[in-house]
């Protein structure tokens, strides 16, 4: 039977390093079962499992692996695999692959301890750790700074909602997010992405900003409230606030919209998702003047919001047409899908509010973006740390992809399709 060997080495990383290696095992004529290899601060780690003909001095060809490790300053430990470790090791590629990405301002030993201890815990095994964001200069750390560590994990999982829910605890006592998600063919073939805007793509509630204006401000927030505790729902308390904005001057919207505060990292997000290839759409309980705005900033495909009733100049307080609630955007979402010709598993959507819920909970990928205590619990992922951008970490692209995206295509060339 042909002797399988584990290869490891490691040192300081040197130009033409895995040539060297890889001849020594061409002359051999071994067949390379597994290869892997990782630089971290200019010191390199690889392995190699092998398999050794027969007829093949496995003794001379660890030997010369040795020496040529020696003569470069590096360490080389060669290990024999018995055939039953290795068949138990094929075996298990036949198990349910997950990713956990954590998300922070920085990573620290504690974050890693807490993560990989609810790992263990469940019986799930780590292949992999890499670190998707880029290289963090020492001191004061950089405004909004990003961190990200992507772990994959197999095995068997018996209680994906408890595991879940442990991952969650670690979260919330760390202030950090961590998404778990089943690593499928449609992690990273993902085609249409859906915003809600308000509190989501700009840091406001243009209802409550227009009130303001109106100086109905405490009457808004007032029916708000009472939707919020479940009293109306939501086209209910819409049509009510639209009501108490009668007579609001349509200079007042403008001003709103110039003044609106993108969200942290909506411009590198959408730019970066544009380039590679995304539709991207605006699904919201707002209105479309204020979508309409964003469409132009930012590049977005599609959008569907509540048209706001205007006439000589001043708010009606009415709306023309059907409202979009929770169950329009999940509507929307299936008709977008449609269109693109795609799995609803292709699509992301993102939200905070209530009325976000239908449509995060038949998107292939449903984020939580700074949400609510009841929607970030019921949605299957959640960001709260980082800005927008963080949605790309989920995807699996690393800063250096990310930046290379968007590098291809400046703001000033994008506009709406």
């Amino acid at each position: 039977m042909n002797d399988i060997l584990l290869l490891s080495i490691s040192g300081e990383d040197q130009p033409g390093l895995t040539a060297g290696i890889t001849a020594i095992l061409a002359a051999h004529s071994v067949n390379v079962l597994d290869i892997g290899q990782a630089v971290i601060h200019a010191t390199l780690s690889m392995g190699v499992l092998v398999e050794v003909p027969g007829d093949c001095d496995s003794g001379g060809m660890s030997q010369a692996l040795k020496d040529y490790a020696e003569a470069r300053g590096m360490q080389a430990r060669i290990t024999r695999v018995s055939p039953d470790s290795y068949a138990l090791w094929v075996q298990a590629q036949g198990r349910a692959r997950y990713i956990i990405t954590l998300l922070a301002r920085k990573i620290t030993a504690d974050q890693l301890s807490r993560v990989t201890a609810v790992v263990s815990r469940h019986g799930l095994n780590i292949d992999g750790i890499s670190r998707l964001s880029g290289r963090i200069p020492l001191g004061e750390l950089p405004a909004l700074s990003k961190a990200c560590v992507e772990f994959s994990v197999r095995g068997q999982l018996q209680d994906s909602n408890l595991f879940r829910r442990d991952l969650l605890e670690v979260a919330g006592a760390l202030d950090v997010d961590l998404a778990f998600q089943q690593d499928t063919m449609y992690r990273r073939n993902r085609r249409l992405v859906v915003f809600d805007m308000d509190s989501t793509l700009i840091e406001a509630e243009v209802i409550d900003e227009l009130a303001r204006r109106a100086g109905v401000g405490d009457q808004v927030s007032a029916i708000t409230e009472r939707a919020m505790r479940g009293e109306i729902d939501f086209s209910e308390s819409f049509r009510a606030r639209v009501a108490l904005l009668q007579g609001l001057r349509e200079e007042a919207l403008e001003q709103v919209a110039s003044e609106l505060k993108i969200t942290e990292g909506a411009e590198h997000l959408i730019t970066t998702l544009r380039t590679l290839g995304y539709k991207t759409a605006i699904l919201s309980g707002g209105f479309t003047y204020f979508a309409r705005y964003l469409q132009s900033r930012l590049g977005i495909d599609y959008i569907h919001a509540n048209e706001l009733d205007i006439a000589d100049g001043l708010v009606t307080g009415r709306v023309v047409g059907p409202i979009v609630d929770g169950a329009r955007k999940a509507q929307l979402l299936r008709e977008l899908a449609g269109q693109q010709n795609i799995d609803l598993q292709q699509v992301i959507a993102v939200g905070d509010g209530a009325n976000d819920l239908p449509m995060l909970s038949i998107a292939g990928l449903g984020i939580a973006f700074r949400a609510k205590p009841l929607v970030k619990q019921s949605a299957e992922q959640s960001i709260s740390t980082l800005g927008l951008d963080a949605i790309l970490y989920l995807l699996g692209l690393s800063d250096r992809y990310q930046n290379h995206a968007s590098n291809r295509k400046q703001p000033s060339d994008i506009g709406p399709q």
